[in-house]
């Protein structure tokens, strides 16, 4: 699924569980090349739906074992992810269950709704809302729930994105938007805000986790949560097009998932979350043009016009962030 939106949110790296930070330039490399091979999920998960016969709920159950099968492999093969995993506490048992419940809950939400929403909705609508809703969710519920400031900009920005998600849903014909994937969508973007506040919840309190081994334990909890409807919605593809449907979903498993999460932890010791962020918005645009010119999706001009309001009310959310992080902290005030 894709998965841009996770570079604002993700906790602070545990060198010792990783390799050495790559430079500057390779981890722009990494970072961009995970943003394209992220572009290319929601075009994947359309052929893998078509030819597999398989619900998405089946489909986000084998992405989510797929990936924890290869995950789990570089972990136990990986000599440093060894040494640093017998070095580590590990800490209070529910001190490491509950982050692994909550995140998993978050991710299993984000893709089952957004494979969801792609089959309703198409590529490239499906991805832009979803891409598009979850940062401005996100921000939102940091802002309720844990008294985060957004700024002038950043209630700018978040204004302009659900501008951006009006004109989008409202312009585009009955043909390239559709209401019921845009709610999936909107579900999948919450699903994302779930685990994004929680992780920003960890780390404000000294309990930031290794990125790795969070995505390791999430993609395990997606496992485990979606086997029981996957196998009431159908676990196994048809054998017509048997081939095609192992392909496309290897490579669903392995570029976009396993390789692609591996490189963007990698890649995030060397680039700031904000540039991150603003970079993966190649993502929608790649799947905009990966869904007209290989699948045939129309996009009216509202649509294209409401796409790049709210996308670029995303990269000005991110720049406000990083703003605010970068301002002094207040002083205290006294008797509060």
């Amino acid at each position: 699924m894709s998965d841009s939106t996770l570079a604002p949110s993700c906790p602070a790296q545990d060198n010792s569980a990783i390799s050495a930070a790559p430079s500057a330039a390779r981890g722009l490399l990494y970072v961009t090349f995970t943003a394209l091979s992220w572009g290319t999920t929601g075009a994947t998960a359309t052929l893998a739906l078509a030819s597999s016969g398989l619900g998405p709920v089946a489909l986000t159950f084998w992405r989510g074992a797929g990936g924890f099968a290869l995950l789990l492999a570089v972990r136990l093969l990986a000599p440093s992810r060894r040494r640093a995993r017998r070095g580590r506490a590990a800490g209070p048992l529910r001190r490491r269950i509950v982050p692994a419940l909550v995140n998993g809950v978050g991710l299993t939400v984000f893709n089952a709704a957004f494979f969801a929403a792609v089959e309703a909705t198409g590529t490239a609508v499906g991805t832009v809302v979803t891409l598009g809703a979850a940062p401005v969710l996100a921000a939102a519920a940091g802002r309720l729930l844990m008294g985060e400031r957004l700024g002038t900009g950043g209630r700018l920005a978040t204004g302009g994105a659900i501008a951006g998600l009006a004109v989008l849903v409202l312009g585009g014909g009955a043909g390239t938007v559709r209401p019921a994937g845009v709610a999936l969508a909107l579900l999948s973007g919450a699903g994302y805000a779930l685990f994004t506040v929680y992780t920003r919840h960890l780390g404000r309190t000294g309990r930031a986790a290794d990125p790795f081994g969070t995505t390791l334990t999430s993609f395990g909890v997606c496992t485990v949560a979606l086997l029981p409807l996957a196998a009431a919605e159908g676990l196994l593809p048809h054998t017509r097009e048997l081939g095609v449907t192992l392909g496309l979903m290897a490579y669903l498993v392995t570029v976009p998932t396993a390789l692609a999460y591996a490189l963007f932890f990698t890649g995030l010791q060397a680039v700031r979350a904000t540039t991150a962020t603003v970079i993966t918005l190649l993502e929608p645009v790649t799947a905009a043009v990966i869904a007209v010119t290989l699948l045939g999706e129309r996009l009216t001009a509202a649509t294209v016009a409401g796409t790049a309001v709210l996308m670029g009310s995303v990269a000005a959310l991110a720049l406000a962030e990083a703003r605010s992080a970068a301002a002094p902290a207040p002083a205290p005030v006294s008797g509060r």
